[in-house]
């Protein structure tokens, strides 16, 4: 677990509005981790949240983009997660997400808090989903950062 040496992540979210996109595979994981980011944009006082479901990991990058390019959002948290399996899907599906992620937020200058877990087996991602008896809070963790940057943003 990358637990260990996480910082401590608190921003002021008041006056933000964060548009929150998330898949839809693997309803309990993901479950865990939308409950993980509300919990988290509550906590940083964020009252506008929007959230957007789309099929899967590889359909986050075109929702983000659509969503950053409204001007409407200070920030963005993708959610999402992709499970290990037999065949190179899984490697495809992770590279399209990171890297499509990853463009949006360069090139439009919104935050994107990255929650996609890339997980070997179902186990994992239970262990990072914030759930009872989970280790790790991705989904906060993904919203956390997603506030304190455009946090840091705000006085650039």
């Amino acid at each position: 677990m990358s637990r260990s040496g996480a910082p401590a992540v608190a921003a002021d979210g008041s006056g933000m509005r964060v548009a929150v996109v998330a898949a839809s595979w693997h309803t309990v994981v993901m479950d865990g981790l939308l409950d993980g980011a509300r919990r988290a944009l509550a906590e940083a006082g964020v009252t506008e949240v929007d959230e957007v479901r789309v099929p899967g990991s590889f359909e986050l990058p075109v929702a983000a983009a659509r969503l950053a390019r409204t001007g409407r959002y200070d920030a963005l948290v993708a959610l999402g997660v992709v499970i290990r399996g037999g065949t190179p899907h899984f490697d495809y599906v992770c590279s399209a997400a990171t890297d499509g992620l990853t463009t949006v937020s360069v090139t439009t200058g919104v935050p994107v808090g990255f929650g996609v877990l890339t997980c070997d087996d179902e186990q994992q991602a239970l262990d990072r989903a914030g759930l009872p008896g989970s280790q790790e809070d991705k989904g906060h963790e993904a919203a956390g950062a997603a506030v304190a940057t455009a946090a840091v943003l705000r006085d650039v």
